[in-house]
C-alpha cells in the first residue's frame, strides 16, 4: 500500500505556495506502535518505517516555506520533568511543521509543584484532548507507567539512564544517510556507557540494523554485566550482544563510525573516575586515535558535548563530523514518529490517501 501526505503547503494564512512540489510516496510497512518507549520493542521493520518516512520528512525541511497540515487537529504536549535544549526544540519544531498543536509544559511551572502525582498529570492532559504526550524524566520507567494511565500516545525523550529512543533513531538515521546499509559496518561508542540512555537506545536500535558495535570505556562506565567479573543474568545485561573494549586505540581501529558520549556526571556516584582530566587523557576522541578509523568515517555525538573531556574541540568541528546533521535530522526523524504515532497512516484505507 502507498500512502500519501497532504499536497497542500501552507503560509500562515493557508495560501499555497507557488510551485510546491506534490508530496513524497511512502510504502506502508505495518506500523502497529501506539507508544515509542525504547527500541527493545521494535523489529528492523519498525525502524525502516521512520527512518523512511524521515527521508520524506527532509525534503518538507528544505523547502522555503516548510510547512503541511498533515496533522492539523492533533495535539502534541511536551511534558518535560528535566532541562533539554534539542530534543524539546525539535519535537516542538516537529509538530509546528505537520500542522499539529503543540504546547509544552515544564513540571516547575506545573501542578507537579504542588504534589500532582504523574498518572494524574497524563490523565488531566488526556482530558485535554491530548493526543500525544512526549515526556522526559529523571526516574527510569516513568513513561511506562504514565503509557498504563492513558490512550495518549507516550513518547520517552528520555527517562533516567534508561532509554532515549529517538535519539537512537536520530542516530541511525544519520548513520544511514551517510554510509547506507549498517550492516556489517563497524560502530563505536566511547564513553559513559553505564549511564548514558542514548547509548543503551542506540545499542538496541543497532543491533536491529545489523551493525558490529563495539562499546568502549573504563571499566567503572560500563554496565553491570559488561564488567569483568560480574555475575551472569545480571538484568543489566540483558542488552544486544557488542564488543566490548576498555582500549580507545583498539575500539577505534577500523571503525566506520565513531560515537562519543557525554560524562553523566549528574547520573553517576561518586568515586567512577580519579578525575575529568584522568579521564580525557585515556578515552578523549582526538584526532590522533580518529587516525585508526576508517578513512572515510564518521564522527558523532548525541550532545552536549564537553569539548577538551570527551571530544576534542578540532575533530568536534572537522570535516568527519556530522554532529550538526544530527540535530537537523532529530527534526525530521521526530516528524516522522508522530505522524506514525498519529495513525494516520491507515492500512484500512485502500485508497492509501492520509486525511489532512
Amino acid at each position: 500500500m502507498t500512502t500519501e501526505l497532504s499536497s497542500d503547503v501552507t503560509t500562515e494564512e493557508s495560501a499555497p505556495v507557488e510551485g510546491a512540489a506534490a508530496e513524497p510516496q511512502l510504502t506502508d510497512q505495518g506500523w502497529t506502535h501506539r507508544d515509542m518507549l525504547d527500541l527493545d520493542t521494535c523489529s528492523r521493520s519498525d525502524i525502516e518505517a521512520v527512518l523512511t518516512l524521515a527521508d520524506r520528512m527532509r525534503e518538507i525541511l528544505d523547502r522555503r516555506i516548510p510547512r503541511v497540515p498533515a496533522l492539523r487537529g492533533y495535539t502534541v504536549v511536551n511534558l518535560f520533568y528535566e532541562p533539554s535544549t534539542r530534543t524539546r526544540v525539535s519535537f516542538e519544531l516537529a509538530g509546528k511543521v505537520l500542522g499539529a498543536d503543540v504546547i509544552s509544559v515544564s513540571a516547575s511551572t506545573s501542578s507537579v509543584v504542588k504534589g500532582e502525582s504523574l498518572i494524574d498529570t497524563v490523565r488531566t492532559l488526556r482530558a485535554m484532548r491530548a493526543d500525544a504526550v512526549v515526556m522526559r524524566h529523571s526516574m527510569a520507567g516513568a513513561p511506562y507507567l504514565a503509557a498504563q494511565h492513558t490512550d495518549a500516545s507516550i513518547i520517552n525523550a528520555g527517562d533516567g539512564a534508561h532509554a532515549h529512543p529517538t535519539q537512537a533513531l536520530l542516530d541511525l538515521y544519520t548513520m544511514r544517510r551517510a554510509v547506507g546499509d549498517l550492516t556489517g559496518k563497524k560502530v563505536v561508542m566511547v564513553g559513559d556507557i553505564a549511564h548514558s540512555r542514548v547509548a543503551r537506545s542506540d545499542l538496541w536500535g543497532l543491533a536491529a540494523m545489523g551493525a558490529k558495535v563495539v562499546v568502549c570505556g573504563p571499566p567503572t562506565l560500563l554496565p553491570l554485566g559488561m564488567r569483568a567479573g560480574d555475575r551472569p543474568g545480571h538484568a543489566e545485561s540483558a542488552l544486544p550482544p557488542v564488543s566490548i573494549e576498555t582500549e580507545i586505540d583498539a575500539a577505534i581501529e577500523g571503525a566506520d563510525v565513531v560515537m562519543a558520549l557525554r560524562l553523566q556526571s549528574e547520573r553517576q556516584e561518586g568515586g567512577l573516575l580519579p578525575s575529568m582530566h584522568e579521564y580525557a587523557t585515556h578515552y578523549q576522541v582526538t584526532a590522533e586515535r580518529l587516525a585508526r578509523a576508517n578513512p572515510d568515517h564518521l564522527l558523532m555525538h548525541p550532545g552536549p558535548k564537553n569539548e577538551g573531556i570527551e571530544i576534542a574541540g578540532d575533530v568536534a568541528g572537522g570535516s568527519h563530523s556530522i554532529i550538526e546533521d544530527q540535530v537537523t535530522n532529530g527534526v525530521a526523524v521526530r516528524m516522522a514518529l508522530l505522524y506514525l504515532l498519529s495513525g494516520r497512516v491507515d492500512p484500512a484505507d485502500t485508497d492509501g490517501e492520509v486525511r489532512s
